[in-house]
Parts: structure tokens; C-alpha cells; sequence
């Protein structure tokens, strides 16, 4: 494996990660424009592991998602 797919790989598993954290706390503090921030940041970041899977119907359903949250943060 060549080091530019380690180096893929590892950004896919901290992204993920990073994404699943940030949308396991931001529901707790979504009424506040930070939580919104978050969630929209959670869902950015899983969008990179349904791009690489393939999984279409969940990178429409979270951008749907971050399309509420940022209508949402601006009302």
C-alpha cells in the first residue's frame, strides 16, 4: 500500500470519528448557534465516508441535513 492510501485512510478514520463525536454532542446544545455549527460539522465529515462507500442515499440525506441547520442558524 502506497503512502498516499495510508494517508487516506487515516484521514477517513480520524474524519469519521471526528464527525460521529461532533453529532454525538451536538444535540444536547442545538438550540444554541454553536450546537447548529456542529451538527452541520458532524455531518460534513461523515459525508466523506458515504462518498467513499458509495452510500448516496445517506450523502443526500445529510446534506439535506446541513442544509436545515445552516437555514436554521440564519433565522
Amino acid at each position: 500500500m502506497s503512502n498516499s492510501a495510508i494517508l487516506e485512510r487515516r484521514i477517513m478514520f480520524v474524519g469519521t470519528w471526528l464527525g460521529t463525536a461532533l453529532l454525538c454532542f451536538a444535540p444536547f446544545i442545538i438550540d444554541t448557534d454553536i450546537g447548529k455549527i456542529l451538527a452541520m460539522s458532524g455531518l460534513a465529515c461523515l459525508n466523506l465516508q458515504a462518498v467513499d462507500k458509495k452510500c448516496y442515499n445517506l450523502l443526500i440525506i445529510n446534506t439535506i441535513a446541513i442544509t436545515g441547520y445552516a437555514y436554521a442558524l440564519y433565522i
